[in-house]
């Protein structure tokens, strides 16, 4: 016989309004997802900006190899392509922190599409200057056009720290997710750049970039629930003016040397088609610890994190000696497993030295400081790989990089304010 289900009130047990059968087996409940990284998009919207943003952000590891393509196919010259590259990286560097402050004071949605419709058709008239064999100072002229690429990242990273501002946990994984997903679009995009243009025609790669920026950042504005609300008007002045933030951008700087050297290094030393596929386990490794270190409940000090750098970074250099490409692959495996830790929480501490107002420049002023040590660190190891006394010689110098960083944040405490450390 079906048994009346009581329930405790304020004045005392009481029949339930409905009976339960002894033999009905209790209604069960949802769990919640066992993993950090499906918690994270259980919250609404996360996955359709997550998708939009990682569309969007394949071609920034496209348009580079893309317009080197085109245009030593078209010109005859690496020299020239690379030094139109080298410009529009160089006009980006001012133009992307002034596009983040606009994009903190009238909104993602409101900035991000016209700025990308801009750099998607300065793409467009290149392709048809370098189509056309216009004179080189177009070239020039027209890549600076190109600048005005919002940092689709960036912009991620933004909607994270608002949707998980009351949970640090949770936003480490998230911004470890981020890290992650940059390493894998700058892993495939310059792949995918590359097949494009040797399977189909030179300028493939850039349409094909283009129409993907233009269509992700589209679908990426649309979610406007997630959108981080615009902040009121800063008197506050540039985030540079944040206390520790410039002794951090300092650091970004010589971090960047690393990658730049490392890259140059790597693609000299082993000189040939297998230089694309072995450079990319360095990707591949700080994809995999990113997301390793992601589901940690700390996150590790700046210096400790650069220390690792600095020992991994020692990987490739003995591999290197013994003359073996697979021993090679083996250490820029091991080496890249230090990079997305310590960008990780780099970023963190932009995020957190930064006014809120400001996140987005202040994320920006970060990717500046990193590619100008990219820069830096390219010229460096191209110079070593030249002038090398013995073939791993140039491999010293990403260790150097990554020892003046480790010395640059230990002796101006950079980070520390915003971890509250000694």
């Amino acid at each position: 016989m079906p048994q009346p289900d009581l329930t405790l009130t304020p004045a005392g047990p009481a029949l339930a309004p409905r009976y339960r059968s002894a033999a009905t087996r209790p209604v069960a409940v949802p769990a919640r997802p066992a993993g950090p990284y499906l918690r994270l998009f259980s919250h609404p919207g996360t996955r359709a900006f997550t998708a939009g943003n990682l569309i969007a952000r394949l071609p920034m590891g496209m348009f580079g190899v893309s317009a080197v393509i085109m245009i030593a196919a078209a010109y005859g010259s690496y020299a020239l392509a690379g030094a139109v590259t080298a410009t529009n990286l160089a006009v980006g560097s001012v133009t992307g922190p002034l596009i983040a402050r606009l994009v903190d004071r009238y909104g993602q949605a409101r900035i991000a599409v016209p700025a990308t419709a801009y750099a998607v058709l300065g793409h467009l008239v290149l392709l048809l200057c370098v189509h056309e064999r216009a004179p080189v100072w177009a070239l020039f002229l027209t890549t600076a056009v190109t600048a005005t690429s919002p940092n689709t990242g960036g912009m991620s990273r933004a909607r994270w720290a608002h949707l998980l501002r009351d949970d640090p946990d949770a936003l480490h994984t998230a911004n470890a997710f981020e890290q992650a997903a940059d390493e894998l679009c700058f892993m495939l995009g310059p792949v995918l750049a590359t097949v494009l243009c040797s399977a189909l025609f030179p300028e493939a790669g850039t349409l094909t970039a283009g129409l993907l920026f233009l269509s992700g950042v589209l679908l990426f504005a649309a979610q406007r629930s997630t959108e981080p609300p615009v902040a009121p008007r800063t008197t506050a002045g540039s985030p540079l003016r944040a206390p520790g933030m410039v002794p951090l951008l300092a650091v970004f700087l010589a971090t960047g040397a690393v990658f730049g050297s490392m890259e140059v290094v790597a693609l000299a030393y082993v000189d040939g088609p297998v230089a694309g596929p072995i450079l990319a386990l360095q990707a591949a490794g700080s994809g995999a610890a990113g997301l390793l270190y992601g589901r940690a409940r700390r996150t590790a000090r700046l210096r400790t994190c650069l220390a690792a750098m600095t020992v991994l970074m020692t990987m490739p250099l003995l591999a290197a000696s013994t003359g073996s490409l697979l021993a090679l692959a083996g250490g820029l495996l091991v080496a890249g497993m230090a990079t997305a830790p310590t960008m990780l929480t780099g970023m963190g501490l932009i995020q957190r030295l930064a006014p809120a107002a400001q996140l987005n420049e202040g994320m920006a002023l970060a990717v500046t400081a990193l590619l100008a040590g990219v820069a830096a660190g390219s010229a460096g190891g191209g110079w070593a790989a030249d002038h090398a006394p013995f073939g791993s010689f140039g491999f010293l110098m990403p260790v150097t990089a990554a020892a003046v960083a480790l010395a640059l944040c230990t002796a101006t405490g950079a980070g520390r304010r915003a971890q509250g450390t000694p």
